[in-house]
């Protein structure tokens, strides 16, 4: 069911966003990749082969974003798994920066929103939109109010914008601990630490998780859904 389709990835140079490149790749369709970074877009497009381009973009920015879809041609699906780690600065209490939380906000809830005002002019009757999450929506933890809120944020939009943009079809994946290029340089020690108590006690391949993102593109009949990829954590 790609086959042939176009694809839109922002952040598919790396991480989740690279995973899911891969495999619709592998199923027939042809994906355009965007990220902040020239040269890591340069190389995973080669690694991606000759079904992939890609362009600088940044999410946080109109005249950027407006520039990349213009140059898209029609989209079949888009994806926004782009995300820096949140800034320092977040905890609430006497510290908590204000500024810090806007550029939060500014990346991850207002960055995926203006992703889909830009490209909405060049999606397919037909298309679909998938948009990334966090697993603190529905798991908090100490110190993690804004990770939680905007977090949350992103699930609530997806389900807004699935009433709104119908039939184009709007869903969103919560992914928890998933072994990107950003758990690189954390001891495997720490890192079955993190992920003993889980039903399945390890981190997640980012291929693993991609295949949420291929289910909500084939999944003609779902919108609004949140698929969350944890490996039990949420209830563990």
């Amino acid at each position: 069911m790609l086959e042939g389709r176009h694809i839109v990835i922002l952040g598919g140079s790396s991480g989740i966003g690279f995973a899911v490149a891969e495999a619709a790749i592998a199923a027939g369709a042809t994906v355009r990749i965007g990220s902040t970074n020239a040269d890591k877009i340069e190389a995973a497009a080669l690694r991606l082969g000759a079904s992939a381009s890609g362009a600088v973009v940044d999410t946080t920015d109109e005249a950027s974003l407006e520039a990349f879809f213009r140059g898209t041609g029609p989209i079949d699906h888009l994806v926004h798994t782009a995300g820096d780690r949140l800034p320092r600065g977040l905890a609430i209490g006497p510290d908590f920066d204000l500024a810090a939380a806007q550029v939060a906000m500014g990346a991850r809830f207002w960055g995926p929103l203006l992703a889909v005002k830009y490209a909405l002019p060049h999606l397919a009757p037909a298309a679909s939109i998938t948009l990334t999450a966090g697993l603190y929506a529905h798991r908090p933890a100490k110190g993690s109010t804004m990770s939680t809120a905007v977090a949350g944020a992103v699930e609530h939009l997806a389900r807004g914008l699935a009433v709104d943009l119908a039939p184009i079809r709007v869903n969103a994946v919560t992914p928890g601990l998933i072994a990107t290029e950003m758990w690189a340089k954390v001891p495997e020690d720490a890192q079955a630490a993190m992920t003993k108590a889980q039903p399945l006690p390890r981190m997640g391949a980012a291929a693993e998780a991609a295949e949420a993102y291929l289910y909500f593109m084939r999944a003609g009949f779902t919108t609004g859904q949140v698929a969350v990829v944890d490996g039990g954590r949420l209830f563990a």
